[in-house]
């Protein structure tokens, strides 16, 4: 077996003597053999064990959930290689560090040392520019980790000078795999407790885990140590504690577009089940109820619109419910108005005629007002010029329609479609113009 690699980190204390390490650090797998899941990077016929076992791997980043194994790869790939691990955190991190971290990885030869930098996405635009000339040069190999989509946060160069690979979630069987040999295991793990515990209460503390690996080994250490020695873990035990487990939801971060987006296409899609899914993911990660009430304020115009009139009063109805009740009694608003949305037919047609709109202002020259329908009151009245048509009073004429034109040019911009309400105006609008074109004859 190959000796250990080295791992430097110039933003951590040196461990204190006796000082108790975290469960999930130090189940920490130490070989490609250890590694649970990411089956689409390293199983048996993936080219990446391959070339980690033989030291070839270029400059990663690596992007994924909390707690599916970032650093842990990127462990196994210094170790592995027989190379050296320089850490850097660039939550912590500084430029005058970075700089003495480059420096001592040039130092080590890139055939020997990798250089990690954890939460890559922290570092702003002049940091990671920093990085660029060394690694363009190949004086350095860098590992990148991010829980952030890199193509968002990390700069094009870097990017373009990496590979890319996501890590997955871990699925409830490699979790509870995992936890049961933690129970056994009396080196690293918990063995010595003497608990144990089902594959079915373990299956229930990796749901709760959500695919977090590191969240799962701090669950079990917190449910073991509250057994006496040598008990079993019980499901009734997991479902008390469970009553306390809070859902991952980072507002601001990915979580907070990602799971705002799924509301807003499970009510498009006309699916009630997953929209009040997503709506309840959202107030249970404590999302600002206002936020969503605004987002379903512009559905009910975007996407339901002339289909049904009734939606924007709603939507707004809850808005208002938002600001005046607040939490909790606000969710039942909430689920009402997104209920009521993800029913409605829907139709686009009013996004796509202001599209419309804004598109003939741009490729178009710009309309004059006809003087027919010019303001002539106040300030602007004057009088007509000889042959100039006036305007004629709508209410005079039958269903409104006078045979007036209100543009210098027609154009047509909005396209009624046949879903719910609107069905009817593009009927009335069918048999309107047909008596406009009758007038103008």
């Amino acid at each position: 077996m190959q000796e250990e690699a080295m791992e430097f980190s110039l933003e951590r204390p040196v461990q204190r003597s006796g000082a108790r390490r975290p469960l999930a650090e130090r189940m920490r797998p130490a070989s490609l053999s250890e590694m649970a899941g990411q089956e689409h990077l390293l199983g048996g016929k993936c080219l990446l064990p391959k070339l980690i076992r033989e030291n070839r791997v270029g400059n990663l980043i690596l992007a994924g959930p909390p707690g599916t194994g970032k650093t842990t790869l990127a462990s196994v790939i210094a170790k592995e290689g027989g190379c050296e691990l320089l850490k850097v955190n660039a939550v912590t991190s500084n430029v005058a560090e970075l700089r003495e971290t480059l420096k001592l990885a040039r130092y080590h030869g890139p055939e020997k040392c990798y250089l990690f930098v954890d939460e890559i996405h922290r570092f702003n635009k002049a940091q990671q520019d920093l990085l660029l000339p060394d690694i363009e040069s190949g004086e350095v190999r860098l590992i990148g980790a991010t829980t952030h989509n890199p193509r968002y946060y990390v700069i094009d160069p870097l990017l373009s000078r990496s590979h890319l690979f996501t890590l997955k979630s871990l699925g409830l069987e490699q979790i509870a795999t995992a936890l049961s040999a933690c129970l056994s295991d009396e080196e690293r793990g918990l063995g010595t407790r003497k608990c144990s515990a089902s594959m079915e209460v373990l299956k229930s503390l990796a749901l709760m885990a959500e695919g977090d690996m590191r969240r799962a080994y701090n669950l079990l250490e917190t449910m073991v140590e509250g057994l006496p020695e040598g008990a079993e873990l019980r499901e009734d035990e997991v479902a008390a504690f469970a009553q306390e487990r809070g859902v991952r939801y980072d507002r601001g971060e990915d979580e907070h577009y990602d799971t705002a987006s799924a509301l807003i296409k499970s009510m498009r899609g006309n699916d009630p089940d997953a929209s009040v899914y997503w709506l309840a993911k959202m107030l249970a990660g404590g999302e600002d109820p206002r936020f969503i009430a605004r987002r379903l304020v512009i559905f009910a115009s975007e996407d339901v619109g002339l289909a049904d009139s009734r939606a924007l009063l709603m939507a707004d109805a809850g808005f208002r419910a938002c600001e005046t009740i607040g939490l909790p009694e606000c969710e039942l608003n909430l689920a009402h108005v997104v209920l009521f949305l993800a029913t409605c037919p829907k139709s686009n047609s009013a996004t796509l005629a202001i599209g419309e709109a804004k598109r003939a202002l741009r490729e178009q020259p710009v309309q004059s007002v006809p003087s027919s329908v010019r303001d002539r009151h106040g300030r602007n009245r004057q009088d007509r010029e000889e042959g100039e048509e006036g305007y004629l009073y709508s209410h005079e004429f039958p269903e409104n329609i006078s045979g007036q034109q209100y543009l210098e040019k027609p154009l047509h911009l909005y396209h009624p479609k046949s879903s719910g309400a609107e069905s009817a105006i593009a009927e009335r609008l069918e048999k309107w113009q047909s008596l406009r074109d009758f007038l103008r004859k």
